[in-house]
């Protein structure tokens, strides 16, 4: 088979491959589709063979590909979770600060006298440092 065939076929292979459904098109229709694009009988044995190998090279391909964008997507969703883990921010006396509520409220867990408590305050912005009001939200469970 002369070269210039060969890549018009395969060229023509692989546009129909791509425009079409690949869980629905066989190796027949796609050789079917082909002749009569480019006007040769492929079912000849040569053609028939050839249109076999670039549509399995095709497939290849394209599997490749997916798990290539697979193996992507999890490594960047792997990534999200170690940011997401390592990221704890805390306040200058060293509490962890859980939430903030808003640009004045924030919830934080501290020791106090060997007990773990869990605060909403308020906090205001003194010489660059964010510090708490004297007194914490009211809870409402009173």
């Amino acid at each position: 088979m002369e070269p210039e065939v060969r890549e018009k076929i395969e060229t023509t292979v692989r546009e129909i491959l791509e425009e079409s459904d690949i869980n629905e098109v066989t190796e027949y229709k796609i050789r079917k589709l082909a002749s009569e694009k480019l006007g040769v009988n492929l079912s000849e044995a040569k053609y028939k063979a050839f249109v076999k190998e670039v549509v399995t090279s095709f497939l290849e391909e394209l599997r490749a590909k997916q798990e290539e964008e697979e193996e992507e997507e999890e490594e960047a969703a792997a990534d999200d979770d170690d940011k997401g883990k390592n990221k704890q921010e805390y306040d200058d006396d060293g509490d962890l600060i859980v939430c903030r509520l808003n640009d004045k409220r924030k919830v934080t867990i501290q020791e106090f006298r060997g007990k773990t408590l869990v605060s909403v305050r308020e906090y205001y912005k003194k010489d660059g440092k964010e510090l708490p009001t004297s007194k914490e939200m009211p809870s409402f469970w009173d």
